[in-house]
């Protein structure tokens, strides 16, 4: 008995020894550490490939620019500003290249396949991680708040016409016109043309850029409009990023037909894609609640410019750059076919 006891002892042992011995030499159980010969060395590029990205990430604006001539101005992020007096322009404001076709259209353009790789791009998620989080971050009544300082003024206009060689460009915005539920550029509009072009959201900013382009509170404005024989023209963009607002606003559309007249329904343009933290801090648009103004030249570039509510002599302001851009296009003897080269400074003009 005590004989069977012990050879049973001993067998177990046995086996213990066999399955330890098997898990020691076995290497399917566990990864290999990668031997220290394959890292790549450096100046030798390694085997894998860079991942590509087809479509950069969202940057949202964190503070404003230090040499911007609207640093000082309150906006809906960075930090809160206590006082604020507006201040006139003292430099050309818009962007530093020519706008085109097809820029700033808020569509996605990218294939399945190009979408999956940006899906697994680990540094873009850490990117658009970051534009989530000062998104999220920003105070939403700020913008209203801001209302508080001169009615939501952002700027004074300036008492004359920026200089056309240091001017710089209004942007291209897509969007659908009363005229037609496809979607078009704006650039194809203002090219050829002095543009006196207002950006609103909503009744507030609506009823701001009256006082500066409305027959009834400017109607030297309108007259200067009518006798250019189609020269200048008035461009209203309504910027509404709310979908349930934009539904609402064309289920009304009707009312704005008849509001702005059946000669201008394809200079009004229903915008919610496409104006991001960096068209707006270059053109000034601040503040949400605020409407703004533009006199825009034949080539695209921002002459003069009035946020909220007429103030002292800016409309007349307006009415004299009016009058001082049909010059210089009878000076150049600029014509229709007046057209915008996306990659070139100077426009040329064709001759139908």
């Amino acid at each position: 008995m005590l004989a069977a006891r012990t050879g049973l002892r001993t067998g177990t042992r046995a086996t213990t020894g066999l399955v330890c011995q098997w898990r020691t030499l076995s290497t399917t159980g566990y990864k290999r550490l990668p031997a220290e010969d394959n890292k790549p060395t450096p100046g030798t590029a390694p085997d894998a490939k860079p991942k590509k990205t087809y479509a950069p990430a969202p940057v949202a604006a964190t503070a404003p620019a230090p040499d911007s001539p609207l640093a000082h101005a309150p906006r809906s992020y960075g930090k809160k500003v206590k006082e604020f007096t507006p201040t006139p322009l003292s430099r050309p404001i818009g962007m530093n290249y020519p706008p085109a076709p097809g820029q700033n259209t808020g569509i996605d353009t990218r294939t399945l396949r190009q979408r999956r790789d940006d899906f697994v791009d680990y540094e873009r998620h850490l990117q658009k991680r970051e534009y989530l989080k000062n998104k999220v971050s920003r105070p939403y009544f700020r913008d209203w708040v801001n209302l508080s300082f001169h009615k939501g003024k952002t700027f004074l206009s300036p008492s004359r016409l920026f200089k056309a060689d240091l001017s710089l460009y209004f942007p291209n915005l897509f969007g659908r016109t009363l005229a037609s539920r496809q979607k078009v550029d704006t650039t194809p509009l203002l090219a050829g043309h002095a543009s006196v072009i207002t950006i609103f959201s909503g009744m507030w900013a609506e009823n701001q850029i009256n006082t500066f382009v409305s027959p009834e509170q400017n109607p030297a404005l309108q007259q200067v409009l009518k006798e250019s024989g189609g020269r200048a023209q008035l461009v209203q963009i309504n910027v509404e990023e709310d979908w349930m607002k934009l539904m609402l606003i064309k289920l009304f559309s009707w009312s704005l037909k008849k509001k702005v007249g059946k000669e201008n329904l394809n200079k009004y343009f229903l915008v919610r894609k496409g104006i991001t933290d960096e068209i707006r801090e270059s053109v000034g648009l601040l503040n949400s609640r605020v409407g703004y103004t533009y006199l825009v030249d034949h080539r695209c570039r921002i002459r003069w410019a009035g946020s909220g509510s007429a103030e002292g002599d800016e409309k007349e302001g307006l009415v004299k750059g009016v009058r001082r851009l049909l010059e210089e296009m009878k000076a150049e003897a600029v014509t229709e076919g007046h057209v915008l080269r996306p990659d070139a400074t100077r426009p040329t003009t064709e001759k139908k």
